[in-house]
Protein backbone atom coordinates (compact mmCIF):
# COMPACT_ATOMS: atom_id res chain seq x y z
CA UNK A 1 0.00 0.00 0.00
CA UNK A 2 1.26 3.33 -0.55
CA UNK A 3 2.52 5.71 1.73
CA UNK A 4 0.12 9.06 2.14
CA UNK A 5 1.45 12.09 0.10
CA UNK A 6 2.96 14.82 2.25
CA UNK A 7 4.23 18.13 0.99
CA UNK A 8 6.33 19.96 3.12
CA UNK A 9 7.14 24.00 2.70
CA UNK A 10 9.99 25.61 4.31
CA UNK A 11 10.50 28.83 6.83
CA UNK A 12 12.18 32.25 5.11
CA UNK A 13 15.47 32.01 4.31
CA UNK A 14 15.44 28.00 4.28
CA UNK A 15 15.69 25.60 1.25
CA UNK A 16 13.71 23.22 1.47
CA UNK A 17 16.81 20.59 1.68
CA UNK A 18 18.04 22.52 4.79
CA UNK A 19 15.30 19.86 6.40
CA UNK A 20 16.75 16.67 4.83
CA UNK A 21 16.72 15.13 8.44
CA UNK A 22 13.35 16.50 9.07
CA UNK A 23 12.30 14.22 6.04
CA UNK A 24 13.87 11.43 6.14
CA UNK A 25 12.12 11.00 9.89
CA UNK A 26 8.77 11.54 8.42
CA UNK A 27 9.88 8.99 5.34
CA UNK A 28 8.71 6.30 7.81
CA UNK A 29 5.17 7.23 7.56
CA UNK A 30 4.97 9.65 4.42
CA UNK A 31 5.88 9.70 0.42
CA UNK A 32 7.45 13.68 1.19
CA UNK A 33 7.84 16.09 -1.39
CA UNK A 34 8.82 19.86 -0.87
CA UNK A 35 9.58 22.62 -3.22
CA UNK A 36 13.21 24.01 -3.10
CA UNK A 37 12.48 27.76 -2.67
CA UNK A 38 10.21 29.80 -2.23
CA UNK A 39 9.89 33.66 -3.41
CA UNK A 40 11.89 32.95 -6.72
CA UNK A 41 10.19 32.68 -9.36
CA UNK A 42 9.24 35.62 -11.79
CA UNK A 43 6.11 34.35 -12.27
CA UNK A 44 4.75 34.47 -8.38
CA UNK A 45 6.19 37.87 -7.41
CA UNK A 46 6.73 38.71 -3.29
CA UNK A 47 3.86 41.23 -2.70
CA UNK A 48 1.99 42.18 0.40
CA UNK A 49 -0.04 39.61 2.79
CA UNK A 50 2.27 36.82 0.20
CA UNK A 51 -0.55 36.36 -2.36
CA UNK A 52 1.89 35.73 -4.71
CA UNK A 53 4.03 33.16 -2.68
CA UNK A 54 0.29 31.36 -2.35
CA UNK A 55 -0.11 30.82 -5.89
CA UNK A 56 3.18 29.63 -6.08
CA UNK A 57 2.48 26.71 -3.14
CA UNK A 58 -1.04 26.33 -5.56
CA UNK A 59 0.61 25.74 -8.61
CA UNK A 60 2.46 22.91 -7.23
CA UNK A 61 -0.34 21.17 -5.93
CA UNK A 62 -2.53 21.03 -8.61
CA UNK A 63 0.43 19.20 -10.37
CA UNK A 64 -0.01 16.10 -7.80
CA UNK A 65 -2.32 13.27 -8.63
CA UNK A 66 -3.88 12.99 -5.41
CA UNK A 67 -4.15 15.98 -2.55
CA UNK A 68 -1.39 15.75 0.07
CA UNK A 69 -1.10 16.51 3.64
CA UNK A 70 0.15 19.96 4.09
CA UNK A 71 3.10 20.56 6.53
CA UNK A 72 5.17 23.95 7.17
CA UNK A 73 7.38 25.73 8.97
CA UNK A 74 6.80 29.11 10.00
CA UNK A 75 6.77 30.88 6.49
CA UNK A 76 5.54 27.57 5.06
CA UNK A 77 2.66 26.62 7.54
CA UNK A 78 0.99 30.18 6.94
CA UNK A 79 1.82 29.28 3.04
CA UNK A 80 -0.20 26.37 3.44
CA UNK A 81 -2.87 27.35 5.63
CA UNK A 82 -3.69 30.24 3.42
CA UNK A 83 -3.46 27.72 0.33
CA UNK A 84 -6.10 25.04 1.50
CA UNK A 85 -8.56 28.03 3.00
CA UNK A 86 -8.31 28.92 -1.02
CA UNK A 87 -8.11 25.47 -2.38
CA UNK A 88 -9.50 23.23 -0.23
CA UNK A 89 -9.61 20.51 -2.81
CA UNK A 90 -6.07 20.38 -3.04
CA UNK A 91 -5.16 19.29 0.63
CA UNK A 92 -5.97 16.80 3.23
CA UNK A 93 -5.29 18.49 6.29
CA UNK A 94 -2.47 20.86 7.47
CA UNK A 95 0.00 20.64 10.38
CA UNK A 96 1.57 24.38 11.30
CA UNK A 97 4.91 23.91 12.44
CA UNK A 98 5.20 27.11 14.80
CA UNK A 99 3.77 29.56 12.32
CA UNK A 100 1.76 31.82 14.47
CA UNK A 101 -1.22 33.68 13.04
CA UNK A 102 -1.33 37.20 13.54
CA UNK A 103 -4.44 39.18 13.68
CA UNK A 104 -6.64 41.50 15.76
CA UNK A 105 -4.43 44.27 17.60
CA UNK A 106 -1.85 42.91 16.23
CA UNK A 107 -2.58 42.59 13.06
CA UNK A 108 -4.11 46.31 12.76
CA UNK A 109 -0.64 47.78 14.09
CA UNK A 110 1.39 45.98 11.79
CA UNK A 111 -0.99 46.76 8.93
CA UNK A 112 0.30 50.37 9.84
CA UNK A 113 3.85 49.65 10.50
CA UNK A 114 3.95 48.81 6.72
CA UNK A 115 1.81 51.71 5.83
CA UNK A 116 4.12 54.19 7.48
CA UNK A 117 7.45 52.46 5.93
CA UNK A 118 9.02 51.14 8.94
CA UNK A 119 8.38 47.34 8.65
CA UNK A 120 11.75 46.02 8.76
CA UNK A 121 12.19 48.34 12.27
CA UNK A 122 9.56 45.57 13.34
CA UNK A 123 9.87 42.20 11.65
CA UNK A 124 13.51 40.34 11.25
CA UNK A 125 14.13 42.09 7.79
CA UNK A 126 16.13 44.27 9.68
CA UNK A 127 18.63 41.71 10.29
CA UNK A 128 18.47 39.72 6.84
CA UNK A 129 18.89 42.87 4.70
CA UNK A 130 22.30 43.31 5.78
CA UNK A 131 23.11 39.41 6.55
CA UNK A 132 26.65 38.83 5.46
CA UNK A 133 25.85 36.39 2.28
CA UNK A 134 29.60 35.59 0.52
CA UNK A 135 32.18 33.56 1.94
CA UNK A 136 35.37 32.80 0.39
CA UNK A 137 34.74 29.11 0.62
CA UNK A 138 32.30 26.15 2.55
CA UNK A 139 34.44 25.89 5.42
CA UNK A 140 34.24 29.56 5.90
CA UNK A 141 30.47 29.24 5.51
CA UNK A 142 30.28 26.81 8.10
CA UNK A 143 32.95 28.49 10.58
CA UNK A 144 30.58 31.92 10.36
CA UNK A 145 27.08 29.83 11.14
CA UNK A 146 28.71 27.47 13.64
CA UNK A 147 29.73 30.02 15.70
CA UNK A 148 26.32 31.19 16.44
CA UNK A 149 24.22 30.02 19.21
CA UNK A 150 21.20 29.54 16.99
CA UNK A 151 23.09 27.19 14.79
CA UNK A 152 24.97 25.37 17.39
CA UNK A 153 21.34 24.09 18.81
CA UNK A 154 20.11 22.45 15.65
CA UNK A 155 20.91 18.82 15.16
CA UNK A 156 23.87 17.24 14.35
CA UNK A 157 24.69 17.57 10.56
CA UNK A 158 21.75 20.07 10.23
CA UNK A 159 24.00 22.61 9.23
CA UNK A 160 25.91 20.64 6.72
CA UNK A 161 22.42 20.12 4.67
CA UNK A 162 21.57 23.63 5.02
CA UNK A 163 25.14 24.44 3.39
CA UNK A 164 24.66 22.06 1.14
CA UNK A 165 21.24 22.80 -0.21
CA UNK A 166 22.01 26.67 0.80
CA UNK A 167 25.42 27.78 -1.21
CA UNK A 168 25.96 28.40 -4.75
CA UNK A 169 29.09 29.15 -6.69
CA UNK A 170 30.20 33.09 -6.59
CA UNK A 171 33.15 34.93 -8.42
CA UNK A 172 34.20 35.28 -4.90
CA UNK A 173 33.52 31.83 -3.42
CA UNK A 174 30.17 31.02 -2.14
CA UNK A 175 26.90 32.73 -1.41
CA UNK A 176 23.53 31.83 0.00
CA UNK A 177 21.45 30.53 -2.86
CA UNK A 178 18.15 31.89 -0.76
CA UNK A 179 18.52 35.57 -2.23
CA UNK A 180 19.30 37.95 0.71
CA UNK A 181 16.19 40.75 -0.64
CA UNK A 182 13.81 38.46 -1.17
CA UNK A 183 14.10 37.02 2.48
CA UNK A 184 13.94 40.50 3.30
CA UNK A 185 10.39 41.48 1.04
CA UNK A 186 8.96 38.34 2.43
CA UNK A 187 9.59 39.17 5.61
CA UNK A 188 8.12 43.05 5.02
CA UNK A 189 4.82 41.94 3.54
CA UNK A 190 3.84 39.57 6.53
CA UNK A 191 -0.03 39.32 6.15
CA UNK A 192 -2.08 41.45 7.98
CA UNK A 193 -5.38 39.97 7.04
CA UNK A 194 -5.29 36.88 9.25
CA UNK A 195 -8.52 38.34 10.91
CA UNK A 196 -10.58 37.55 7.93
CA UNK A 197 -9.77 34.14 7.45
CA UNK A 198 -10.88 33.68 11.41
CA UNK A 199 -14.17 34.93 10.89
CA UNK A 200 -15.50 31.28 9.52
CA UNK A 201 -14.98 27.88 10.22
CA UNK A 202 -11.71 26.27 8.64
CA UNK A 203 -12.68 24.01 5.93
CA UNK A 204 -10.16 21.16 6.74
CA UNK A 205 -8.71 19.65 9.65
CA UNK A 206 -5.60 21.72 10.98
CA UNK A 207 -3.54 20.80 13.81
CA UNK A 208 -0.69 23.96 15.15
CA UNK A 209 2.95 22.42 17.14
CA UNK A 210 4.73 25.40 19.05
CA UNK A 211 8.00 25.76 20.07
CA UNK A 212 7.96 26.18 24.23
CA UNK A 213 10.70 29.07 23.23
CA UNK A 214 9.85 30.54 20.35
CA UNK A 215 10.29 34.49 20.61
CA UNK A 216 8.47 34.14 17.33
CA UNK A 217 5.39 32.57 19.31
CA UNK A 218 5.81 35.02 22.17
CA UNK A 219 5.37 38.20 19.73
CA UNK A 220 2.49 36.89 17.75
CA UNK A 221 0.53 35.56 20.72
CA UNK A 222 -1.05 32.12 20.56
CA UNK A 223 -5.41 33.62 21.37
CA UNK A 224 -5.51 33.84 17.09
CA UNK A 225 -4.35 30.70 16.32
CA UNK A 226 -5.95 29.08 19.01
CA UNK A 227 -8.95 30.29 17.19
CA UNK A 228 -7.93 28.58 14.33
CA UNK A 229 -7.13 25.50 15.23
CA UNK A 230 -9.17 24.74 18.20
CA UNK A 231 -7.65 22.33 21.00
CA UNK A 232 -5.13 20.44 17.92
CA UNK A 233 -2.42 22.52 19.15
CA UNK A 234 0.75 20.68 20.88
CA UNK A 235 3.74 21.95 22.68
CA UNK A 236 7.74 20.78 21.47
CA UNK A 237 10.24 22.12 24.06
CA UNK A 238 12.50 24.41 21.76
CA UNK A 239 12.53 27.82 19.88
CA UNK A 240 11.21 28.80 16.62
CA UNK A 241 13.74 26.55 14.73
CA UNK A 242 12.59 22.94 16.52
CA UNK A 243 12.10 21.43 13.33
CA UNK A 244 16.09 22.08 12.65
CA UNK A 245 16.89 21.36 16.03
CA UNK A 246 14.90 18.02 16.69
CA UNK A 247 13.64 16.44 13.64
CA UNK A 248 13.03 12.88 14.74
CA UNK A 249 10.77 14.26 17.64
CA UNK A 250 8.90 16.85 15.19
CA UNK A 251 8.68 13.85 12.78
CA UNK A 252 7.32 12.05 15.55
CA UNK A 253 4.54 15.09 16.65
CA UNK A 254 3.72 15.81 13.17
CA UNK A 255 2.50 12.16 12.69
CA UNK A 256 0.80 11.85 15.93
CA UNK A 257 -0.89 15.08 14.73
CA UNK A 258 -2.26 13.97 11.37
CA UNK A 259 -3.34 10.53 13.32
CA UNK A 260 -5.41 13.04 15.03
CA UNK A 261 -6.86 15.34 12.01
CA UNK A 262 -7.29 12.27 9.70
CA UNK A 263 -8.24 8.69 11.74
CA UNK A 264 -8.09 6.84 8.64
CA UNK A 265 -4.68 7.69 7.85
CA UNK A 266 -3.69 5.43 10.98
CA UNK A 267 -5.90 2.58 9.19
CA UNK A 268 -4.17 2.59 6.12
CA UNK A 269 -0.53 3.12 7.79
CA UNK A 270 0.30 0.38 9.95
CA UNK A 271 2.57 2.47 13.04
CA UNK A 272 6.14 2.20 12.95
CA UNK A 273 8.42 3.34 15.12
CA UNK A 274 10.22 6.78 14.25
Amino acid sequence: MSKPLLHFSHGNSYPAGTYSRLFQALGTHYEVRAHDMYGHDPRFPVGDGWHGLVDELIHHLEHYDRPPILVGHSLGGMLSMMAAKERPELARCVVMLDSPVVAGWRAFAWKLAKMRGWASRFSPARFSERRRNVWPDRAAAYQHFISKPMFQAWAPGALDDYLDHGLKPHPDGVQLRFDRDVETRIYNTLPHHMGSILREPYPLPIGFIAGTTSEELRQAGLDATRKLVGGNLVMIEGGHLYPLEKPETTAHLTHQMVQRLLPETVRAVPEAAI
